[in-house]
């Protein structure tokens, strides 16, 4: 199961391993963000935004994440005059969603962002950039590839061209056993006893593992099988993608452990996408570097073509 925060990789030959600082609080970083419910297509979706005018990003999470995983990214983010939305996925943390795990299928998920990427381009004056994280990539990808003109950018933050595989998938097969033993309460005690036996987490806060094991709790049952199945059943969509036309950021923690850096290069040339290695950083450098991770975003989201119809805005303005 791949974790918000990331988990310990083995050490690459280019990096020492990769450990929070001391103190740093993640997911409970202090913001100004405001918390908003936005429209999706199965009901209401719990947000953050930080509100502003001109360019917007809609920020999504990953598998057991939440909104708060982009929470040190808002005040920075906002500062540079970007209105930052993040939000729970449908059946994550503070957004309901049905009881049915095949309502969370990706293309059932996707319809969720471009119903929220329709209602931040009304009210928008500039471009509407969409980010996903790690399972949160592959829903974003499906969300431009339903509707391309609506995005003006894409970012894949550690994620991948298709279904992921190896070591992160082994508490995947367990998921649904946990699930109907115990319950979400079960699931999030197996994933705290696993956190607690790895070192690189020795750093972390314990109000902010408490944090996100609750986010796990708060979890419909029916969302964690259903994106845990999506999450190991996607096909691989890269061409299809690069045949949009809409500009791509690959960008991942150089000791990434769920998507193989060596993977998401590959994903990147075949886009002919833009391509950004964070050091240090693992699979969750919104957290782990955040500074870095700020810098490739403004970096790359300046510079995507001004769409004619936000020039258009802009001379108004």
């Amino acid at each position: 199961m791949v974790s918000p925060g990331g988990s310990a990789p083995a050490p690459s030959a280019s990096a020492d391993p990769v450990a929070p600082a001391a103190g740093v609080l993640g997911q409970l970083t202090a913001h100004t963000a405001t918390p908003v419910t936005l429209p999706g297509t199965a009901g209401e979706l719990a947000a953050l935004d930080t509100g502003g005018a001109g360019p917007t990003a809609l920020l999504v999470p990953g598998f057991t994440g939440s909104k708060e995983d982009f929470a040190p990214l808002l005040t920075p983010l906002s500062a540079a005059g970007v209105r930052v939305v993040a939000l729970d996925q449908r059946g994550q943390h503070e957004s309901a969603g049905p009881d049915d795990p095949a309502r969370y299928s990706i293309d059932e998920l996707a319809g969720d962002l471009v119903a929220v990427g329709r209602r931040l381009r009304a009210e928008g004056s500039g471009p509407l950039h969409l980010l996903g994280h790690s399972f949160g990539g592959l829903v974003a990808r499906a969300a431009v590839l339903a509707e391309p003109t609506l995005f003006d950018s894409l970012t894949l933050l550690d994620s991948g061209p298709s279904a992921l595989t190896g070591p992160s998938t082994e508490l995947i097969a367990h998921l649904s056993p946990l699930l109907d033993v115990g319950g979400t309460d079960l699931l999030a005690g197996t994933l705290g006893e696993l956190w607690a036996a790895e070192p690189a987490r020795a750093a972390v806060p314990p109000e902010t593992t408490a944090f996100r094991l609750e986010v796990v709790r708060r979890s419909g049952p029916a969302a964690l099988r259903g994106m845990s199945e999506a999450l190991v059943g996607e096909p691989d969509r890269v061409a299809e993608l690069a045949a949009t036309g809409v500009p791509v950021l690959v960008a991942y923690g150089v000791d990434d452990d769920a998507w193989t850096p060596a993977v998401q290069a590959d994903m990147a040339a075949r886009l002919g996408a833009r391509h950004e290695v964070i050091a240090p950083g693992r699979h969750s450098p919104a957290i782990e570097n955040t500074d870095a991770t700020v810098a490739v975003l403004l970096s790359a989201w300046a510079a995507v073509p001004v769409r004619r119809d936000e020039q258009t805005v802009g001379a108004q303005s």
